[in-house]
């Protein structure tokens, strides 16, 4: 027996103390004698002192009291000794009975597992008594109050809340505790003699076993009420049956099935779900042993369904009834959903391949079989993964790895991963295919196998492609800036540092625009440039609008600055040093400036010169045709012939000069054309009558050669005559005596077509690019000379009345000049046309 403190403390100091108190009432006897004998005997010794009487008498007087008051003392101490005695012996026998009596108590309680606690005061420390049979709490006895240690917590916690009442308020208690070893104990708390007690006692034997029953009755109740819910959450309709064959139990689809209140309504009224034929069924299966399943044609909630029905007899009579309709339909659905998805991954361009737990084929795509040009015949033995590998590699169709075997097991890890394994295949045709194996919930691991060979090689391009787009960027003269959309600079080539000095330390700390702005400023000092740069670098439209500003710098160089948008708000800034170009452009400016000062000084002069050589010859000519009038008086033939020349010579510096002033007409954008109808007959007779005088000194023949339908067309007829009059000039010119030079006309498709065509000597191809040039004159050998305006007269006009001017020549071969003319276009206007050579 574990004790702590004194059990019986009053019992164990019993002999000490009436031992002490018999010495210590002698002493206060013969204490107290000697008080009651000290007055009178003084009282005596002053009488004896006081009187006359013989000292002899006196003492002997005193001697006689003090004897008899000693005799006195020792019968009293005598008698009160003896009395002592007697009690002491008594005490002492009932010491040796208590003793013996605790020895029993002792040993009754050590003779089964329990323990007492005993708090005498709320605050003293409690005496406790443990059985060392009491094994969770074996150990130290403070131990056995950290009830935490041994019971567990939540009996721990309620037997703290008990002692705790107990003690403040005296409430007894009774508590079944359960320990962390498995065993069960009782406690019991109350109060006795203004103590606290509690007793703690391990329950063993009947009521042990009777606890386990309890404990194993609640479990199956648990279960129980668990697996009745589950049955209730069960859609399919569940119900048991008694020994007798009634229903005992139904779950909520069973109630719904048979159109029942409830479940006690379906079990007092005993609502069958079966036709008495399966019911009879069922049972002649049942009687024999054996598990009854059928599948049954019943009503259920109105209407008529399919059920699979298992019914079973192990103890109770138990079944279960599956509706096949929605099981069927479900699996209808099932199978077109899957027959949906084949038909999808038989679209995809990725070739797909399912295996199972064995690593048996059982589903691939089209795409797979292309892939590897696998043949259906194969395929649809269902072959597993080694045997596909195997056979691609014997086609040289999977990576040429030197350990195959192995590297053929690292691939079927997969089969074991939980997570995706990726792996990419260098194929001896060079094909890049990446492999992702992923494995399936319910075993078996999924191939997607994708060829990225295109891919690799565009990004390879791609790569390649920014390679070379950031080197070209490296080496251009232009400075080159990209700001992303937070405004901090992202790239900068060299020619942007050296155009505006920057530091590339600097620049590597892709600073703001602002920080930017501030170190160029030095160079540029324009606010409204930087305020503007600054808004496009940092706004946040996307759709932003760039713009090109020119920036004339302090110390003189100018750049052009185009601000253009990019992707993800990010800007571009291209500086282009333009300073050269800049300085040519005003040089050239100043040029253009001083060549149309000089152009308006030369029309000017050409106006003042040709009106000027106008009058005179005038003069002349008026004087040429005075002379030969005979009135004035007869000449003879040689002056007549003189008088010729002159007239001659006097009318061809005429044209000359009307040819300039057309010209100069034409240039000042003055000229206007009298438009009208032109009869194409008409003003060919007129143009040739104009050049008899050359036909006829240089014995040409000129044939006209017009359709029925050429007709007339709007146009300046003047012009038009002038236009084929130069062209004739130049054709007799340019033929030998005796040549055919041929006028032609034609209309067709809204156009009037005139065409000259000599037999001469022809145009070198150097010279037929400059024939239209102003004052560009040749003669190839010819008798003919001019001042070279009869062409350009002749495209200028062609020009005003949008017409255009084609010619063909060859050396030796002759010329044709052509002239288009619109046909239906009324032209006061001139329209631009192109002078070109060619033969039509």
């Amino acid at each position: 027996m574990m004790r702590c403190g004194r059990l019986h403390p009053r019992v164990e100091a019993a002999p000490r103390s009436r031992r002490a108190r018999m010495r210590l009432s002698g002493g206060v006897a013969a204490f107290c004698g000697a008080l009651s004998v000290a007055p009178a005997l003084a009282q005596s010794a002053g009488l004896a002192a006081s009187l006359p009487a013989d000292s002899d008498i006196v003492g002997f007087a005193f001697s006689g009291g003090l004897a008899l008051f000693s005799a006195v003392v020792a019968l009293t101490h005598i008698g009160e000794r003896n009395h002592w005695r007697r009690r002491e012996a008594r005490m002492a026998a009932e010491l040796e009975d208590l003793r013996a009596r605790f020895d029993r108590a002792r040993t009754f309680l050590a003779s089964e597992p329990q323990a007492f606690v005993v708090w005498s005061s709320p605050e003293g420390d409690p005496d406790v008594s443990a059985s060392t049979l009491l094994a969770d709490a074996d150990g130290a006895p403070r131990r056995l109050l950290a009830f935490g240690t041994w019971l567990v917590a939540k009996d721990a916690q309620a037997l703290d809340a008990a002692i705790d009442r107990l003690r403040k308020y005296g409430e007894a208690f009774r508590l079944s505790l359960a320990g962390v070893a498995g065993r069960f104990y009782d406690a019991e708390g109350r109060a006795v003699g203004g103590s606290a007690v509690l007793r703690i006692r391990e329950v063993t034997g009947d009521r042990l076993e009777l606890i386990g029953l309890r404990e194993r009755h609640a479990q199956a109740q648990r279960a129980l009420e668990g697996l009745q819910a589950l049955l209730d959450a069960a859609p399919a309709p569940v119900w048991l049956r008694d020994e007798s064959g009634k229903l005992s139990f139904v779950n909520k689809a069973y109630v719904a099935a048979v159109e029942a209140k409830d479940r006690e309504d379906a079990l007092s009224r005993g609502v069958e779900l079966l036709d008495g034929s399966a019911r009879s069924d069922a049972a002649k299966a049942l009687a024999k042993g054996s598990v009854w399943r059928d599948r049954v044609l019943t009503v259920v909630a109105g209407a008529r369904h399919v059920l699979d029905v298992t019914k079973t007899t192990a103890p109770l009579t138990a079944a279960i009834a599956i509706d096949r309709h929605e099981v069927e339909t479900v699996r209808a659905e099932l199978e077109q959903q899957m027959q949906s998805y084949v038909r999808t991954l038989d679209q995809l361009p990725t070739a797909i391949a399912l295996f199972d737990r064995k690593k048996r084929l059982i589903y691939n795509n089209e795409a797979f079989a292309r892939l590897w040009q696998l043949d259906a015949k194969f395929l649809d033995q269902k072959p597993t993964d080694g045997e596909i590998l195997d056979r691609l590699r014997a086609d040289e169709r999977v990576p040429a790895e030197p350990d195959y075997r192995a590297w053929k097991e690292r691939l079927f890890d997969a089969y074991r991963a939980t997570e995706p394994v990726r792996h990419t295949w260098h194929l001896p045709d060079g094909r890049i295919i990446d492999v992702v194996a992923q494995p399936n919930t319910q075993g078996g691991v999924t191939y997607l196998y994708e060829d990225t060979t295109k891919a690799y090689d565009l990004e390879a391009r791609f790569n390649a492609l920014n390679r070379t787009q950031s080197e070209t960027l490296e080496t251009l003269r232009e400075g080159v800036a990209v700001f992303a959309a937070d405004g901090r600079l992202s790239f900068c080539n060299p020619a942007f540092m050296t155009l505006w000095r920057l530091d590339p330390e600097e620049l590597e700390k892709k600073p703001r625009f602002e920080a930017l702005a501030a170190r160029c400023r030095t160079l540029h000092d324009n606010a409204e440039t930087w305020a503007a740069l600054k808004g496009f670098v940092t706004s946040l439209n996307d759709m932003r609008e760039g713009f090109t500003r020119r920036i004339e710098r302090s110390d003189g160089v100018v750049l052009d600055c185009t601000a253009q948008s990019l992707l993800d708000g990010a800007a571009l800034l291209t500086f282009v040093d333009v300073t050269a170009d800049v300085n040519v452009e005003r040089a050239l400016t100043d040029r253009n400036k001083a060549l149309l000062a000089a152009e308006k000084l030369r029309n000017d002069f050409i106006h003042h010169i040709s009106y000027e050589l106008r009058s005179p010859l005038n003069n002349i000519n008026g004087f040429v045709h005075l002379l030969g009038e005979e009135s004035t008086g007869p000449l003879n033939p040689r002056q007549l012939e003189y008088l010729g020349y002159v007239s001659k010579s006097s009318a061809a510096l005429l044209a000359i000069i009307d040819d300039i002033l057309d010209l100069a007409t034409i240039d000042e954008d003055a000229m206007a054309l009298d438009v009208a109808n032109v009869d194409v007959v008409a003003t060919m007779h007129a143009a040739i009558e104009g050049v008899q005088d050359r036909i006829a000194e240089n014995s040409i023949d000129i044939q006209i050669v017009a359709m029925d339908n050429v007709g007339v067309f709007r146009g300046d007829a003047k012009r038009v005559r002038q236009i084929l009059f130069n062209l004739l000039s130049n054709a007799v010119g340019f033929s030998s005596p005796g040549q055919t030079v041929t006028l032609a006309a034609l209309r067709r498709e809204g156009e009037v077509v005139f065409k000259v065509t000599d037999r001469g000597r022809g145009i070198p191809p150097d010279v037929l690019a400059r024939v239209f040039d102003r004052f560009e004159s040749h003669t190839a050998g010819s008798r003919h000379r001019g001042v070279g305006l009869g062409l350009s007269i002749v495209r200028a006009f062609m020009e005003l009345h949008g017409g255009k001017v084609l010619i063909d020549s060859a050396p030796g071969e002759g010329t044709t000049v052509t002239c288009v003319f619109p046909a239906s276009e009324a032209g006061g206007e001139a329209r631009p046309a192109a002078s070109e050579g060619g033969s039509e």
